[in-house]
Parts: C-alpha cells; structure tokens; sequence
C-alpha cells in the first residue's frame, strides 16, 4: 500500500465562502449587537442621572484589563509557538504511511498564519474576557489606603489584605494561566514540528524543546513560590475554625505558616533545578526536584498540620485556640462596627421595680405603641387608598417618623405607585401601557399607634383601620411635613416590577397624554429621560425593548424622552456598583419633595480575624419569603452602611451622601469616582431627620453580637454565654424573628426615640437573653444599647409570651370564634422594655374576612407582662383596655394619651379618612397614689371616661369626642393625685 498523500484543509467555493461570511457577520451581530446597544442606552442613561465618570471608569478599566491580560497571555503563547517553530528540526523522521502527525504538520504549514496568529488571538481574547470582570481590585489597589490599624500576626495594615494583596493574587493567577497555556502550545507546537518525538525506542527531545520547556516549567514552579509567600497572608483569612471562628487558628500559626515557608524555599530549589536542565542534557533532575515538590506539598503542606491539629491542638483546644479567639473577638468587632464605643452594655433586671405611669419613659413608650403593622396591612392600604385599578403598593410598607405639633410620631408609609401589572382590558395596549400610564399619584401615610374606633370583637366588629393622615390628592394634610408639593411618582418599586420598564413621557403635540387624576391628563415636565426625538436613538430602543412602536407610534415628538432603569435601588446600584444596597427602600418627604431614601453599603470580603459570613444568610427572616424582599448574595467579612442615597420620586434624580467619614473602602471609592458622593455637609436637617438605622445592617450586627458580645476566649469557645434570634413566634415558621422600628422613652429625658430592636433568647433556649436597640435619631445614630437579662432569673421570650397569650383560656375561646369565618393574623410582637427594669410585650391581632374583597382590619390587642406574681395576660379590643387588665386603669390611660388617641376621621372624595390627627401635648407623668379609701372612686371615673371616650369615638361626634377626652384625662390626673 503506498503512502496516503498529505490532505489540507478542504478548499471553498466562491459562494460558499460569501456565505461563509454572512453566517460569521450574522452570528457577530447576534453577540455583539445587543452588547454594544446596551453599552450606548446605558452611555446614555449615565449622562441623564450625571454620573457618566462612573460610566466611563468603569468602562476604561475593563477594556484596560481585557487588553493587558489578553496581550499577555496572547503573547505568551504567540511567543512560545514562535520559538518552538523557529526551533523545529530541519528533517524530520515520518513514523509510517499513516503518520497522523505529518497530516497535521502539513496543515499547519499550508495555513501557518492563521494557526500562529488566530490561536494566540483567540486564546487572549477569552483571557482578557474573565479577566475584565476583575476591575475593582485594580482600581482598589490603586486608591486604597491605610486602615491605620495593624494586623495582629504580621503588623501590617489592614489596607494591605483588603486593597494590595486581592491585587497581587490577581496579577499572580493570570501569570500562572498564561505560563501553562504557553507550555503546552510550545509542547503541542515542538510535537507537531518533531522537536517532540514519543515513537522510537526511547523518543527524542531536541535542545531547543529541552530549554524552552524546562524555562517555562521553572518559570511556573518559581511563581508557585511567589503563592507560597503570599499564602502566608491569606491565612489570616483562614476558614479552617469556621463555623467556631474565621482566621489563622493555633495550627495556621504553628504548622502550616512555618510549613508555607519550607516549600517556598523547596520551591525555589525545584525552580533552579529546572533552569539547570538548559545546560544539562539529564531531565532527571527537574523530575527528582518535581516529584520532591509534589512530596513536600502533601508531607509537609498537609499531613503535618492535620497532625498538629488532631494531636496538639484537638485535645488542648480551648487554651490553644484561646490567643486566636481573641483575635478574632477583636477585628469582628472593629469590621462590623459593634467596638465598644458604639455599643453600651446594660444589665437589666428583667423584673419591674415601678409601676409604669412612675417612669416617664414608659409613659413615652406606652404611649407611642405602635398598633399598625407594615408587613400587614398592605391589602388594607390597597383597599381604602388605591383609588383606581392600575394602582398599587408594594407588599410591605414602612415605617417612618415625623414631627407633629413639636412632636416625634411614628407612621406607616408608602407611595400610591403605578402597576403596570394591574392594567386590564385595553389598557394594556402599547400606546396606553406605555405613554398613557406612566407615573403613580400620591403619598400615603398613617399614624402608627392609631386606628379607627373599634366595635366588639366578633366577625361583625368594625373600625380597627388606619387613619390615614395623608390620603387622597385633593385633600392636603395642614401639618407642612407631610405635605408634598408633587405628588406624581415616575420612580418607584411597584412601577419597576414589569416586563418592560420603561415610559414615554412628552406628548408628541400640545395636548397632554399622561393619565393624572381624575381623568385629567398630564405632560412630564422633570429632568428624568432620555431624548428619543432622533431617529437613532429610537432605533437603539426599538432594538434594547424588541418594540416597533417605538420606531412608528405618532405618540413620539421631538419633545419625547423614554424613562428607564426606574427601581429606586437599581438606580443607585447602577450608579454606584461599588455598593451594596438594603433590600428595604422607603419613600420620604423631604422639603416638599418625595424621595426614596436607599441605604448602602462598603463590604470586603478579606479583613483579617473577622468573622466571614454570607449577607444573604444573616439577613433572611420570616418577612422576606411574604414579599419577595432582594437579598444581596454575597460574602463579606467588612460592612459599613457609609452611604445613603436618594432617589427624586418625580425625575428619578440619585444623590449619593456619605455619612461615615471614617470609612476607609468609601475613601478609596471616592478616590477612583471623584466627586460621585456628596459630603457630610451636603445633608439637610430634614433629610438627615429621615434616615433610619438600616435593617440589613442590623440584623447583620446583632448575629455577630449573639456571639462577640462574649469578652472572654475560653467562653466563647464553650457557646455558653453565646445569644440566638428567636425566631418568628407569630406565623409557623421557624425564620428570625425582623427587628422593628418602635418610639422607645429615653430613659433621662422621657423623650421619645425612633430605635430599631430585637430580643435575643439564649443559645438554643426560649428564655429572654437580651435586647438589642440602635437609635436613629440624628444626635445618636447608630449608637447601640443591649440591655443584658442575668442569667439566674427566667425572663419569658417572644415564643413564650406568645404562648402565654394564646393559651390563655379567655383568648383561646375567642379565638375560635374569630376563627370561624375569618382569617386570623397575628401582627408584629413588639418587645418593650418597662417598668424600670420589666419586659412588656404587645401584639395586634387582626382579622380577615373570608370573602374575596376583604383585606386585614384590627380587631384586638394581646398583652403579656411577668414579674414576681407571675404573667399577665390582657386582650381587648384597644390597648388601653388591655393594659388596664394587666397593670392599672391608670397604665391604660396612658394609651390613650393625646398622641395615641385615635382621630375620628373626616371623609374625603373617596370616603377615606383624610383628616390628620388633632394637635397634642404630651402627657405629663405623676408620682402614682398609695392606697386609699378615695382610689375605688378614682378607678370608677377612670373606667367610666374610658367608655364614654370609645363611645364618642365611634359617634364620630366631634364635640363629644373632646369632652370625653378632657374628663379622661381629669380621672386619670385625680387618680395619680391621690396621697400616698
């Protein structure tokens, strides 16, 4: 049989080549089109909100990295085949007829510059393609700075883990990809040209392969050296204790630190070993270095510390660890914000030593209970505030604050926003859905610790809804917080919820199109859009949206703009990439403008000794699975809230504040986008009077305070001392508990404090261990009191308050009667330190109707309180009548204080409460009477002014109402009068 000749690369025809070239072009477009018409939209969309540096930083940075590491790595393996052809042998040697490898060496040659130029090409461009992703620790390593806090192991700064060394490990792995690719295109290329032959008897290696190959494999070993250098940094970063405690522990420290050392010098060893091999012909001795390093790496990397730890450290673990702990106690408090200056420990009793009308805290407190629950009551906002179809509110509302009349109330908050959802009929078609029903009407508020008068208990009970102080758009509210100069809202959640999320707002002529109120139309006058009164940028939205309308509706004029990218935390995502956002945004009104306020965070991922844990895992409780709050999927080991940002409900305008001047990652941030983030002083009194602790921060620090509240290492080490969230007692699940924002009495001034709390039971109990508040009020924000329960009295916690509530028999009955036709739904359990040293917990119940229109409404209020007598339980239809079972007629009419007193609503156009809440004096506490013959009278009136307040309440008799109200408040001061 003769030899089969040589066969290339089968040739084309003319037609199939053009062909060939339009498949190639289409399939280009379909890759690269989108990319480029996303890149532009967004160009654009940068240069509206005016922050297009961050645009083009980002931008530059990323093509900066994808040209260097793909020119690096492409030209390591371009030079590595250059070499290897250059050096191939003049003759070689054909194996047999059918040597395979003539076949392929013929291809190459009839096509080299193809192969040599479009195999390095292509391999760089997929490098520099992951690479790109890497940008920020590039621009990190180039902006960073100090910490000016020293490691404990190594005595360097902090900054050189979080900012230098990320960067070092980046520069060192695509240095390791781009040698091993180059070795083996020089071994593929050398096999290929016969500088490699395995047939033979003993195959053949020519000088030129020997020294190429034995330079690159040095090369690579000798970096393996550079790892091992820098792997003594990263053990400080160790999870080898986790879940006891991240960071280099007795056996990093103690074996494998010394054993990182022994193979760097291997390494280097096993390095000149391999350069040697250029000058001797005997591979022996790169082989014997090789295998000594593979040894060494398992001897001694991994065997001797797995021998350290199971015989040293294991039975003595305690005290070995003890030192390590201790550093770990120390950098998680610093990384997470809970130092000691930040955080004041009280001891607290967890039995009350005064009745609460004594303590004019508690009479704050009482007072300012919040009855509305935010996770609750958005079908009742839906019901009685929706005012037409196509609007909405976002399935968990909030809770903020404002000053009424000189006072701090509490309120529950929320936009009346557009749904595109909610469009039916031909109100989904593309002119309507997209230039008719473009923005939401009106901001929405309720006091907190009110509700309309409630009748009875039974399914047929009445009242127990919000009395909205801010409702419809007609009727403004006369206290001048609260009122909104525009109330129109092109920016929101609810309206970034749909399939295309985008506007087209500017009608095409002079007649308004925009849906307002009232069947009123309405033209968008704000600064937010992009223009697409030319053609090519309709073109480049018809093409982002796949929508045709765009390109031809006559709806769109030269003064048209297309509003986009409208989620308020996208927004600041997008601006701001570097941060990491609550997942809870909320609206506020500040100097007459609605403005979503969206807090964020600077994380890291690498702070030496602190704990590292997953944001997603910390934050999730029982209210995220109820409304689909975001989670933010990451691993941090650092967290500062340093920024909050806001967003113009109207035209979408993102101003990034900084409120932590200390921080040094938001340094570093505002070192690469210089001029992004507006100082300290940019913040108005009446914004900086909005912001609130961030819930995703705190529920953050209070798991890290479960554990690193505990000074001492050997206890930690035990978890004896350690705390838990308890979880959610009020539904069936066994997710934390959320914390809650409640107006809490300072305990000097009386004053009323807008604080974020949650309990914490003990390590796998139910018993109350402690309780986590942080204020938010601008004078001490951020300041932490953990009130610390002794551990030799039982103080009940949230599950077994709640089952003492329920179980009660009294409850119980009635709550198999509510139970019967309707929905039962247990409100937030509010935690409520009292009595100077006692523990009150409220709960709202409320009731649902089983019908297709009902929505929530309070029905009564659940009351536990335990002290030396043993729990009390109160359950009434309000909160005064509840708290007057468990305590006093006197503590009862503290609820009914002016500041908690419901308002019988005026009606507006839509039959919705509308009116605000009358004007108030906070109530002035008394020293409380001894006992005496006159205190059965006392009591009587105090009854007797309860009733006849709840009767004018529900009369609706405004006359009525404020004599009621004034003999209330004479009863309650005659009782507390009496002599001791």
């Amino acid at each position: 049989m003769g030899m089969r000749p040589p066969t290339g690369l089968p040739s084309l025809s003319k037609r199939s080549r053009v062909l060939l070239v339009l498949a190639l072009v289409a399939a280009a477009l379909l890759l690269i089109g989108p990319r480029l018409i996303d890149a532009y939209t967004n160009w654009l969309w940068f240069g509206e909100v005016k922050f297009r540096n961050v645009f083009t930083t980002v931008l530059f940075t990323r093509l900066l990295l994808f040209l260097v590491v793909g020119l690096i790595v492409g030209g390591a393996v371009f030079l590595a085949m250059f070499l290897a052809y250059r050096s191939r042998p003049v003759f070689v040697p054909v194996a047999g007829p059918n040597d395979p490898i003539a076949r392929y060496r013929t291809t190459v040659m009839g096509r080299l510059r193809l192969f040599g130029i479009v195999v390095p090409a292509v391999i760089g461009v997929l490098a520099g393609l992951v690479a790109q992703s890497n940008w920020v620790a590039v621009q990190l390593f180039l902006h960073g700075g100090s910490f000016g806090v020293k490691d404990p192991q190594f005595g360097l700064d902090i900054g050189f883990y979080t900012f230098d060394l990320p960067f070092y490990r980046l520069v060192l792995n695509w240095l390791f990809v781009a040698v091993v690719i180059a070795f083996l295109a020089n071994l593929v290329t050398h096999y290929i040209f016969g500088g490699l032959r395995l047939t033979g008897r003993d195959g053949a290696l020519t000088r030129a392969a020997r020294v190429q190959l034995a330079v690159l494999a040095g090369t690579f070993v000798l970096l393996k050296a550079v790892a091992y250098w820098l792997d003594r940094y990263s053990l400080l970063s160790s999870s080898r204790k986790e879940p006891t405690f991240t960071g280099g522990s007795f056996t990093d420290i103690n074996a494998v630190l010394p054993a990182k050392l022994i193979l760097l010098a291997i390494a280097v060893i096993c390095a000149l070993a391999f350069f040697a091999a250029i000058f001797l012909r005997d591979m022996r001795i790169p082989a014997m270095a090789t295998a000594l390093l593979v040894l060494s790496s398992i001897l001694v990397g991994a065997v001797y510390p797995l021998v350290v730890e199971q015989f040293s450290v294991k039975p003595n673990a305690a005290q070995k660890e003890a030192p390590y702990i201790e550093r770990n106690i120390q950098a998680t408090r610093e990384a997470y914000g809970i130092t000691n200056d930040q955080v004041q420990y009280v001891d607290y009793p967890g039995i009350g030593k005064k009745q609460p009308q004594d303590v004019p805290a508690d009479v704050t407190t009482i007072a300012n209970t919040r009855l509305l629950d935010p996770n609750i009551l958005s079908p009742t906002f839906t019901a009685q505030q929706q005012l037409k179809n196509f609007y909405a509110f976002p399935p968990s509302l909030n809770v903020d604050r404002y000053s009424m009349n000189g006072q701090l109330r509490d309120f529950v908050v929320a936009a009346r926003e557009l749904s595109p959802s909610n469009l039916s009929g031909n109100q989904t078609d593309w002119i309507n859905r997209h230039t008719v029903y473009t923005h939401g009407n009106g901001f929405v508020a309720a006091p907190a610790n009110q509700v309309t008068a409630v009748e009875g208990e039974s399914q047929n009970a009445t009242g127990g809804y919000p009395i909205y102080s801010v409702s419809d758009l007609k009727t403004q509210p006369t206290e001048p917080a609260l009122r909104v100069d525009n109330p129109r809202i092109y920016f929101g959640e609810v309206i970034a919820k749909s399939d295309a999320d985008y506007a087209i707002v500017g009608a095409a002529g002079s007649a308004p199109r925009e849906y307002d109120t009232d069947d009123s139309k309405y033209t968008y006058t704000g600064a937010g859009g992009v223009s697409i009164s030319n053609w090519f940028n309709r073109l480049a939205f018809a093409a982002k949206y796949t929508e045709r309308n765009i390109l031809f509706s006559g709806a769109i004029g030269s003064d048209s703009k297309i509003i986009y990218n409208r989620d308020p935390r996208d927004r600041v995502s997008k601006v701001a990439p570097w941060l990491t956002t609550d997942g809870t945004v909320y609206p506020a009104v500040v100097d007459g403008k609605m403005q979503w306020i969206v807090d964020a965070y600077t994380t890291l991922d690498t702070y030496p000794y602190a704990q590292r844990s997953s944001l997603e895992g910390l934050v999730t409780d029982s209210v995220d699975a109820n409304t689909g709050r975001l989670l933010p999927k990451k691993e941090v080991s650092y967290i500062r809230n340093s920024v909050k940002a806001t967003v113009d409900a109207y035209d979408g305008t993102v101003t990034l504040y900084q409120v932590d001047d200390k921080d040094p990652v938001l340094k570093a941030w505002m070192g690469v986008f210089p001029g992004t983030v507006q100082p300290k002083s940019a913040i108005t009194d009446d914004l900086r009077a909005h912001f609130r602790y961030p819930e995703d921060l705190f529920k953050v620090q209070r798991e890290m305070l479960a554990k690193y509240h505990v000074d001492d290492p050997n206890e930690f080490f035990t978890n004896n001392a350690f705390w838990s969230v308890p979880s959610d007692p009020t539904i069936e699940t066994d997710k934390n508990q959320p914390p809650y924002y409640v107006l809490l009495g300072n305990q000097e001034t009386a004053k009323p404090e807008f604080r974020l709390t949650s309990p914490m039971v003990g390590y796998n109990r139910e018993l109350l261990s402690a309780y986590i508040s942080v204020n938010s009020d601008p004078t001490d924000y951020g300041k932490f009191t953990v009130l610390q329960l002794p551990t030799d009295t039982q103080t009940q916690g949230p599950q077994q308050a709640q089952s003492s509530m329920t179980s009660n028999s009294r409850v119980a009955s009635a709550l198999s009667l509510l139970k019967q036709s309707n929905k039962v739904q247990y409100g937030n359990l509010l935690t409520l330190p009292v009595e100077n040293g006692g523990i009150l917990y409220v709960e709202p119940l409320y009731t649902q109707r089983n019908s297709a229109n009902a929505f929530p409404q309070l029905t009564s209020v659940l009351v536990s309180f335990s002290d030396s007598t043993g729990i009390r339980v109160g359950y009434a239809p309000t909160l005064a009548e509840a708290l007057s079972q468990v305590f006093t007629p006197a503590v009862g009419a503290l609820a009914t204080a002016p500041s908690a007193v419901a308002t019988p609503p005026a009606q507006g156009e839509q039959g919705q409460a509308t009116s605000p809440p009358s004007g108030t004096a906070p109530p002035i506490p008394v020293p409380a009477p001894a006992p005496s013959a006159d205190v059965g009278k006392a009591l009587a009136e105090v009854d007797a002014s309860l009733t006849a307040l709840k009767s004018a309440q529900q009369s609706g008799d405004f006359n009525a109402y404020g004599a009621a109200l004034d003999r209330l408040q004479k009863a309650v001061a005659a009782y507390q009068a009496l002599p001791k």
